[in-house]
């Protein structure tokens, strides 16, 4: 073996740790958001609030996200939807938790981009959380961006 890339014939690759994607495809999107997701359904924070929303339907959602990452990253078209009335409805939903749902994000990223790929996913992520936060939690008669409650009794 060559350094643990693979033999020296070149007939076959093995390496330790898959090679990160370093151009976007479908079938990236398509490990990309898996990957997330799953890290979301096990987060104390994000994973109830997914669940109470999607329950038994994630085969649809995952579907969604790769149609919408597929729009967004490849310019495709293949999402049809309205995110922001979707985040609109779901219970639970705090400003905070964008924080959270992009640390994930970004590791999910980290894990299998190289570092161009990853600062474009997460460019148009934060300008996406951003957006979804304004639309959900702006209102002009309260300060921006929203304080966490300190509401002690």
């Amino acid at each position: 073996m060559d350094s643990g890339r693979g033999h020296s014939n070149g007939l076959s690759r093995m390496t330790l740790m898959p090679d990160k994607m370093d151009h976007v495809t479908e079938a990236g999107i398509r490990q990309l958001v898996d990957s997330f997701y799953t890290k979301v359904r096990a987060d104390s924070e994000l994973g109830p609030v997914f669940e109470n929303k999607i329950k038994d339907n994630w085969p649809h959602h995952l579907e969604k996200m790769y149609a919408f990452w597929s729009s967004v990253m490849l310019t495709t078209g293949r999402y049809k939807g309205n995110p922001m009335m979707k985040h609109m409805v779901i219970p639970g939903m705090r400003p905070e938790l964008f924080t959270q749902w992009l640390a994930l994000f970004d590791e999910t990223c980290r894990e299998l981009c190289g570092e161009p790929i990853r600062a474009a996913f997460m460019e148009k992520a934060e300008r996406i959380a951003e957006s979804l936060k304004i639309a959900v939690f702006y209102r002009p008669d309260r300060p921006w961006p929203p304080q966490a409650s300190t509401n002690v009794t």
